[in-house]
Parts: structure tokens; C-alpha cells; sequence
């Protein structure tokens, strides 16, 4: 099962970033720009062949390469000062944008598509106000799942593990978590069977609860949550766009609150106050299990959707899809929204943006990405050991 996690986040993630430089290569070849490589993964090649004509232009090289992190476009004259025809540098103020925005609004288009076919059987509700036409809506209650299991508790002994549905309890169905503990109080102390779905299995056992509750977890020695899908027909593409619109912004405000406690975090660390020092630890491991690179999103994060079942791995698909949007359309060198944001400030300040300032601009920032790329693989590995 990790494996096969593995490979499906491996492919969604190349076709969610190939779909991206797509947009880019397409928008580029409308406006008269010159497609010169379009790419699968990144270098070394394992296969290219030059086409004389395909949608993206005529003698494009299109290419397989060996690295499966997502792909690329290159286009003729990248550079901002380029004044060759068909160039990107030859392009005006406007179609310079349109080009350089194109992949965002390909990922943001690819989750609506996503949310708008997920919420016909219902999109995960993750938060508190989360969009839903009322006079179209349907709430479903999934099945208590295990989130915690106590260390010899009578759920560990019973062999139950995070991730379990709970389905009956003593052959009375499982509704809700008040509904469990209600149900686990009034049996303390004897023995119970328990019915429960693994992966689309179910299965039985029996366990013996606890006569007493001291330690404050539970009879049984388990927590649960609940997750709920809310369901539309004829406002489906509604739900699609409004969703994927309020997701960016929760999206952009965890962004936002991640760097400030990163920020936070470190300059705290730095103090000369243990306490300070302390808080800002605090801070940085907040930010360290808040956030995942590829590790943490191959190794981890997929896995666990994909044994989740179809729906979990499409919204997971459209979310992370939906995050490629809004990290590329933020004003960081080497990313979409960086180039843009440094075009159009040397535009307003009216200086020539030459080759090789903006190679170093991007290269600072690339290098910068990466540093961060390495932080958080380096914890993604941690968290993959504990």
C-alpha cells in the first residue's frame, strides 16, 4: 500500500505540474512566442523527439527526462530583455503576464473541475464555514474513526489501530462520539464486541473495558473524530468555484501564519531568556508538522489518502493543485509570481531589467527555495521515523 501511494502521488504530482507548464506553453504559442521544449520530469533525457507540428508550434522537442519531479517549457529568449522574434522578451507587458499566470489559472481551474465533480458525492467538510447552498445540500456523517488508541488500553488489546471505522458496538450501531461514550460508560468494567471497517473490511473482536476512568481516556482507551461530506446536485459547479475561491484563502492565511511563526520562531530562538528561547523552539516545531515537502507528501500524506478510499485522494488531487496555484502566484524569485513581481517593479521604477540581473535575482531565490526545500525534507524524514 506504501509503495502504490507512492507511485499514484508521484504520477498526480507530475501531471498536476505538467498541466501547468502546459498552460504556460499554450497561452506562450497563441500570443506568437516560440515553444521550443516542452518536457516530462527534468534532466538527464531518457527520450526526445522533435515534432514539426503539434499544438504547442511547429519543431517543438518534446521530452521524457529521467527525474520524475514535474517538467518544464522552454520557450525562445526567456529572458525579460530578449528582443528576438518570437521571443519571450520581444512579448509586451501584457502577454509577458497572461504567460507567466497561465499555470496558476490551469491548477486553479483543474481544482475547480475537482471539487465540482467531488462535491456530487460530497467534498470533505475541514471547515467550520465552509461553503454549501443550503436549499442543496446534503450532510453525511461518515462512520467514528479511531484517532487515538491508548498503550494497553482495551481497544490496543482488542487490536484496534488509527484509521478504523467504528461500526457497532455491542450490536448497537455507532452514530456519533457522545452516542460511543455513552455506550462504553454503561458496559465499564465488561466484556464487549466490536465490529469495525480496515480498508474496506470488516472485521469483529471482543475486549473487556475498563472499570475505571482515571487517566481520562475512556473506557474503551480510544478518541475518535468524525468527518462529514456535504453533497450537492444542480449547485455542484457552484460549490466548485466558491469552494476552491475559500480554500485559496484559507490556503493564503496558513501561508501567511506559517512564515510569521517561522519568522517568530527563529528570532525568538536567538534570545538570551530560556524562555524565550523556548517559546520560539515551540514556534519552529509548529511550523515543522504544519508543513511537507516531497518526502512528506509521497511518503506520508498520499499513502494514508489512498487508503482512504477514491474521494480523499481526488480532494487531496484538488488541494494540492489548488496550493500549486497560490505558491506560484506569491512574489518569490525563481516562481511564476516572483518573475511577474520583479518585471513589473523594474517596469514602475522605468530601469532596463537586463540578463544578468534578472539571472541573479532568480538565482538568489532559487537557492533560497531550495534551502527551504531541504529544511523540510530533512523533517519530512524525521516525521517518516517516528
Amino acid at each position: 500500500m506504501l509503495i502504490l501511494g507512492i507511485l499514484t502521488g508521484l504520477i498526480i504530482l507530475v501531471l498536476l505540474v505538467v498541466i501547468h507548464e502546459l498552460g504556460h506553453a499554450i497561452i506562450a504559442r497563441r500570443n506568437g512566442v516560440v515553444v521550443e521544449e516542452f518536457g516530462v520530469g527534468f534532466p538527464p533525457k531518457a527520450w526526445a523527439k522533435k515534432v514539426k507540428s503539434s499544438i504547442l508550434g511547429k519543431n517543438v522537442l518534446f521530452s521524457v527526462n529521467w527525474l520524475p519531479l514535474g517538467g518544464f517549457v522552454k520557450l525562445k529568449g526567456e529572458h525579460d530583455a530578449a528582443d528576438e522574434k518570437g521571443s519571450y522578451g520581444a512579448a509586451d507587458y501584457w502577454v509577458k503576464t497572461k504567460i507567466l499566470l497561465a499555470g496558476v489559472f490551469i491548477n486553479w481551474l483543474a481544482a475547480i473541475v475537482l471539487l465540482t465533480i467531488l462535491s456530487l458525492s460530497g467534498i470533505p467538510k475541514i471547515l467550520p464555514d465552509q461553503f454549501s447552498v443550503p436549499s442543496d445540500t446534503q450532510v453525511i456523517r461518515e462512520p467514528l474513526q479511531v484517532a487515538f488508541v491508548g498503550g494497553d488500553s482495551p481497544a490496543s488489546k482488542a487490536g484496534l489501530k488509527l484509521g478504523d471505522k467504528l461500526l457497532r458496538f455491542n450490536g448497537a450501531e455507532v452514530t456519533d462520539p457522545t452516542g460511543l461514550t455513552e455506550l462504553t460508560a454503561a458496559n465499564r468494567g465488561k466484556q464487549v464486541e466490536l465490529i469495525y471497517n480496515r480498508n474496506g473490511t470488516e472485521y469483529e473482536t471482543t475486549t473487556t473495558l475498563r472499570a475505571e476512568n482515571t487517566d481520562k481516556q475512556g473506557y474503551l482507551g480510544i478518541s475518535t473524530i468524525q468527518r462529514e461530506k456535504l453533497r450537492a446536485t444542480w449547485s455542484a459547479p457552484i460549490v466548485g468555484v466558491a469552494s476552491t475561491v475559500q480554500f485559496t484563502g484559507a490556503t493564503l492565511a496558513g501561508t501567511g501564519q506559517i512564515a510569521w511563526n517561522a519568522l517568530s520562531g527563529f528570532v525568538q530562538s536567538l534570545s538570551f531568556d530560556s524562555q524565550a528561547r523556548e517559546a520560539g523552539n515551540k514556534e519552529l516545531a509548529t511550523v515543522s508538522a504544519s508543513v511537507a515537502g516531497p518526502v512528506g507528501i509521497l511518503g506520508v500524506i498520499f499513502p494514508q489518502a489512498q487508503s482512504a478510499g477514491i474521494e480523499q485522494l481526488v480532494f487531496l488531487t484538488a488541494i494540492i493543485s489548488l496550493s500549486l496555484a497560490v505558491m506560484n502566484i506569491l512574489p518569490i524569485p525563481a516562481l511564476d509570481g516572483g518573475r511577474w513581481f520583479t518585471m513589473t517593479i523594474f517596469r514602475l521604477l522605468k530601469k532596463p531589467l537586463t540578463k544578468a540581473r534578472e539571472e541573479k535575482i532568480q538565482t538568489i531565490g532559487f537557492l533560497i527555495l531550495m534551502g527551504l526545500v531541504v529544511l523540510v525534507t530533512w523533517a519530512d524524514i524525521g516525521k517518516l521515523f517516528r
